[in-house]
């Protein structure tokens, strides 16, 4: 199965971007399908000795910026390297896509062209966060500033299947991020929301504080878009001081220097862990194709890990079990002899195709 690569997204492109697509063909044999402008993809691929690597080419003429408007590259840049890359999932030719560009502009342009899976309303950005006792997923990580607890029930859907068949968690514990353990706690949507997953097939454990999320016990943790996007953005720039703090620290003088080099393996093993390159990018869940969205500032070895990742969504069939977690679900709620108001409106908010009736 063939990878797409926006080759000419990211604040690194394309030399990071074709490094790491010939890095995860080397590595994994992955076949790639690197979109952009071709004399400059060709020109980086030159550096490589390319033998016995599937490494294909397909030319955008067009960029999207990092800061320009998603609805403008939607409208106007119908020949940039995102919009190509996204067309040939929706063709065929390629079965994923990877982009480290505009990440408004790759959700918007695959919402469009590639359209939500059935009994999706709006896709999520689920992201991996590093805990104490491993990675777990957040999701919606910045894809939908406002949500309805329709949304967030399906984000959890989705956010448990992601956990168990790419993560491989066996029964993955669901969390909803809130101002409190408690389930009088927080605003109407996240009580809906409440009362929906604890009704529901899924290992719901009820309401996540803050202060939980990086004790790693809840395995899936759903929010809406706005309040995911701060918690990762203030993970970043915590991640940043920790490392920079150390360094200052450790480069005061002679004697921290030595300690610093018998501590160097183990600091190692900690970078690791909290590294975002070492995930590689965020799917984009409930869209009908697969879309990974990596750092703007990905490094070659985090697009490697990011088009691996794609390869792994693949050979998961993580759509075709979203797809089946969200029917079994609706059977549950048509059969289920709760028909408290928050079934009704989950059961009105979902449909699929030759739906019959129960």
């Amino acid at each position: 199965m063939i990878v797409a690569v926006d080759a000419m997204g990211g604040d690194n492109a394309p030399a990071a971007i074709v490094e790491g697509a010939v890095m995860a063909a080397r590595d994994y044999g992955i076949q790639i399908l690197l979109v952009g402008l071709e004399n400059k993809i060709r020109d980086e691929l030159s550096r490589y000795s390319l033998e016995n690597l599937s490494i294909q080419t397909k030319h955008a003429s067009e960029i999207v910026e990092m800061g320009e408007s998603p609805s403008r590259a939607l409208r106007q840049k119908r020949d940039s390297s995102i919009r190509v890359a996204i067309d040939s999932v929706h063709s065929g030719e390629a079965a994923a896509m990877v982009s480290a560009g505009n990440t408004g502009a790759v959700l918007a342009v695959s919402t469009v062209i590639l359209r939500p899976l059935p009994g999706i309303d709006r896709p999520a950005i689920a992201i991996l966060l590093p805990t104490i006792k491993g990675p777990v997923v957040l999701l919606d990580a910045g894809a939908n500033v406002d949500c309805k607890s329709e949304l967030l029930f399906q984000f959890a859907i989705m956010g448990h299947v992601f956990a168990r068949h790419q993560l491989k968690k066996t029964s993955p514990t669901v969390g909803l991020l809130s101002i409190g353990e408690e389930d009088i706690k927080g605003n109407e949507i996240t009580k809906e929301t409440f009362q929906m997953l604890k009704q529901s097939h899924l290992n719901f454990v009820g309401n996540v504080e803050a202060k939980e999320v990086y004790r790693g016990n809840s395995e899936v943790i759903v929010c809406d878009g706005f309040t995911g996007n701060i918690a990762l953005k203030i993970s970043e720039s915590l991640a940043e001081m920790i490392e920079k703090s150390l360094h200052n620290m450790f480069a005061s003088n002679l004697r921290t220097k030595l300690a610093y080099l018998l501590m160097k393996p183990y600091f190692r093993v900690f970078k690791k862990t909290v590294d975002y390159s070492e995930y590689g990018g965020a799917p984009l869940l409930g869209i009908n194709g697969i879309c990974i969205i990596s750092h703007g500032s990905s490094s070659p070895k985090a697009i490697k890990n990011a088009i691996k990742q794609a390869d792994e969504f693949i050979k998961n069939k993580v759509n075709q079990h979203i797809e089946e977690d969200l029917e079994f679900n609706l059977k549950a709620i048509t059969k289920s002899p709760k028909k408290g108001k928050f079934w009704k409106q989950l059961k009105d908010s979902i449909s699929f195709p030759n739906e019959k009736e129960t």
